[in-house]
């Protein structure tokens, strides 16, 4: 072993609660960036609370298991430390104690020096558990399993603490669409806040940001002021990384920003999803140089492309709904907005299958000539639903008569309606007409909207028009259904994140 002249504990040691210094000489690599991961974190102020940090992280990276065993293996430096724990039964508050302090001079460049004085110090009995093999190795194991977990243990604890972010932009292959002249920049949102929109640096595909901690992200925004001889832009994905927990997460675009092309819009709203971390660098970077099978907020629509039938569409509105359903009736330590947010905007969410719902029978292209979207439905709409208010009022005005409960119920329907779509097009001047769409849809099943909308569009001369018979908005049995499964919906308590609504309160 090592032979060498004994130290002094007290010289060591800088206060009454004694600790190990430059721990991370003896540990991996990657131990020693969560180290000074945690030693970077000036919100926590004991050693205890660094432990705890060291602990969570490494359980968060999957790492615990891989630190602990080296941390073991090493059996001068734990009889050296095993003294300072005679009177914890928790491993965060023991052992790990000792992982997190590493400021003070090379304790462990004179390791020979722990030989003389191990004798003394090591109090545990051989029959402890931090003595034994058997259980070392058992628990080591047992560790291991919990590998199988995505955890957010120390994701979910630390809320102030100020972490790097790194942004990856995947534009179009296209030389023409690859870059833009104009102004960008991101926005992104998680369980534990959102940013203010941060600045894309002009030319960058990549770039690193730090703010505090947004817990588990949920969404992106990125857009751009459309400025310059060539602001169009085609984004195929975004990729943002917590540089600390390792966590990726993948935003899937396959849409246009800029004035004049796809919907018009210079702004767009993406759904994050996590990407497990057994996926490399290399293969992630190839994964996002393919089409996106996933679009935010809506798939571009192309003559050749094949729509889902009736039967499919059903079966997908049931799921997406059923989805819901079942969130809503998890246990309250199970449920966060974050997967609220998935299952409303995110691939086969509620906002996807309505517009497949509402696509079916559209006329759009065929007979106006040019390519319309839903949301010029609703403008339409809501230009009837107005004109029909004031003659309602006009004509309680001329008989001298007061409306009935059934005709305030509906009048207050439709003005819930007109008001919400005026404030849609008012607040959002850089969302395309697909993203106020997935904004209506948001909004209205918050509002509880959606089902009791539906009666009053299917009698509208606007839908006879732009639909045609075989629509969920025009056969009787398929608006039936349709309203009978929104329905379900109303029983909750719906709230939206703020990166959803845009700031609209009704």
């Amino acid at each position: 072993m090592y032979a060498i002249p004994c130290v002094n504990i007290q010289e060591c040691m800088p206060s009454h609660v004694l600790v190990i210094r430059n721990v991370c000489h003896i540990v991996l690599s990657d131990n020693m960036f969560v180290c000074r991961n945690v030693q970077a974190m000036s919100d926590i102020k004991t050693h205890i609370g660094y432990a705890r940090a060291w602990v969570r992280l490494s359980l968060e990276k999957k790492l615990l298991s891989r630190h602990l065993r080296t941390l073991l293996a090493d059996s001068a430096l734990l009889r050296y430390i095993t003294w300072l724990f005679l009177d914890s039964l928790n491993l965060k508050d023991s052992f790990l104690y000792c992982c997190v302090s590493w400021e003070s001079a090379n304790i462990f460049s004179h390791r020979t020096r722990l030989e003389t004085n191990t004798n003394k110090m090591s109090q545990y009995k051989r029959y402890a558990f931090l003595r034994c093999e058997d259980e070392k190795e058992q628990f080591l194991y047992h560790l291991l399993t919990l590998n199988a977990v995505d955890y957010f243990c120390f994701t979910n604890t630390y809320p102030n603490t100020k972490l790097p972010y790194r942004v990856v932009i995947f534009p179009s292959r296209k030389a023409s669409a690859a870059t833009t002249t104009a102004n960008s920049w991101v926005a992104i949102s998680g369980t534990l806040g959102e940013t203010s929109p941060v600045p894309i640096p002009r030319g960058a595909l990549e770039f690193v940001f730090h703010h505090k901690n947004l817990g588990v992200l949920t969404t992106l925004r990125i857009g751009h002021d459309n400025s310059g001889l060539s602001p169009k832009w085609m984004l195929e994905h975004l990729v943002v990384k917590n540089e600390v927990t390792g966590h990726t997460y993948k935003f899937p675009c396959g849409r246009w920003l800029g004035r004049g092309i796809d919907d018009d819009s210079t702004e767009r709203l993406l759904v994050g999803e996590l990407v497990p971390r057994h996926v490399d660098s290399e293969e992630l970077v190839e994964a996002c140089r393919t089409p996106p099978r996933c679009r935010s907020p809506s798939v571009p629509r192309r003559p050749s492309e094949i729509r889902p039938s009736v039967p499919e569409i059903q079966h997908m509105l049931g799921d997406a709904v059923n989805n819901i359903v079942k969130f809503y009736y998890r246990r309250k330590q199970e449920k966060d907005r974050s997967t609220l947010t998935l299952l409303l905007c995110g691939e086969m969410g509620l906002v996807y299958c309505l517009e497949q719902t509402l696509l079916c029978g559209f006329k759009s292209a065929r007979l106006f000539g040019r390519n319309l979207y839903l949301w010029d439905y609703f403008v339409r709409v809501k230009e009837q639903f107005e004109a029909a208010l004031l003659e309602d009022i006009d004509k309680c005005e001329c008989l001298g008569q007061s409306p009935t409960d059934k005709e305030m119920e509906q009048g207050a329907v439709l003005q819930c309606f007109c008001h919400l779509v005026e404030q849609i097009c008012t607040s959002s001047h850089s969302l395309g007409k697909d993203g106020k769409f997935q904004l209506f849809v948001c909004l209205c099943a918050r509002e509880h909207l959606l089902h009791r909308m539906l009666s009053h569009l299917a009698a509208s001369r606007i839908t006879q028009e732009m639909f045609e018979e075989q629509s969920f908005l025009r056969n009787p049995n398929l608006l039936t259904y349709l309203r009978q499964i929104l329905e379900s919906l109303d029983e909750f308590d719906i709230v939206l994140e703020n990166s959803l609504t845009k700031g609209i309160i009704l």
